[in-house]
């Protein structure tokens, strides 16, 4: 694919620690695994890192590149086709599985998602947090994750207290170009946030829908 790196794919048991406290990291609000599947025994969570040249045009300037809303679009069609593919092929040996869309699954007032799939690719061993409050993975921050739940038992990958946060020390480049300054010591302004996304979207009337920033996902952890 032209927009990607070879993707990252992590497995968690739905009993490990972190999952059964996704009510409690996230918001009360979030869903469980059961809560979309019952019985199901597995999560499975990917990544698809974006290629060097892409964060570099996403760099530029104060708003989001249009390469960068373009491949937005194009990556959640994407993340789609690789849930619906996973479950073909699970299907053929009598496995079932279900997910919940890659983006656009929160509450429009809190602003907090029903379904992180920034937070089960944690539980799943892909990553720690960052300052930006995205997930650092083996080779960086800039793409897009999607996750899935089956009934299907596959080997965990989470280590049990795996430190939640990874980034370091004295590297403030996410907040110091964040357009909306939605990043601080207190955490994420999420309102600030959205207005920037909800700006850029508007930038781009011929495209979908594309509520994208992303410079907070360009910086030193973005392609590692």
């Amino acid at each position: 694919m032209p927009f990607y790196r070879e993707p990252l794919l992590g497995t968690a048991d739905t009993d490990n620690s972190c999952i059964k406290r996704l009510k409690d990291i996230v918001h009360p609000n979030h869903l469980l695994p059961e809560d979309i599947l019952p019985g199901c025994r597995s999560v499975v969570a990917y990544f698809l890192p974006f290629k060097e040249d892409i964060v570099r045009e996403n760099r530029q300037g104060r708003s989001a590149a249009r390469l960068w809303a373009e491949v937005y679009i194009a990556t959640n069609s994407l993340l789609q086709k690789i849930a619906e593919a996973m479950r073909d092929r699970l299907a053929v040996e009598g496995f079932r599985c279900a997910w919940e869309k890659p983006t656009h699954n929160f509450d429009e007032d809190l602003l907090m998602s029903f379904w992180s799939h920034k937070h089960l690719a944690f539980a799943c061993g892909l990553g720690r947090f960052g300052k930006n409050h995205l997930l650092i993975t083996e080779r960086g921050c800039a793409g897009r994750l999607g996750s899935l739940v089956t009934d299907f038992q596959l080997e965990s990958k989470y280590v049990e207290d795996t430190p939640f946060y990874s980034c370091p020390e004295g590297c403030t480049y996410c907040a110091k170009h964040c357009p909306a300054g939605a990043l601080g010591e207190g955490g994420i302004d999420r309102k600030a946030c959205y207005r920037i996304l909800l700006e850029n979207d508007r930038l781009y009337p011929d495209l979908d829908l594309c509520d994208v920033c992303g410079k907070c996902s360009t910086g030193p952890c973005a392609v590692l």
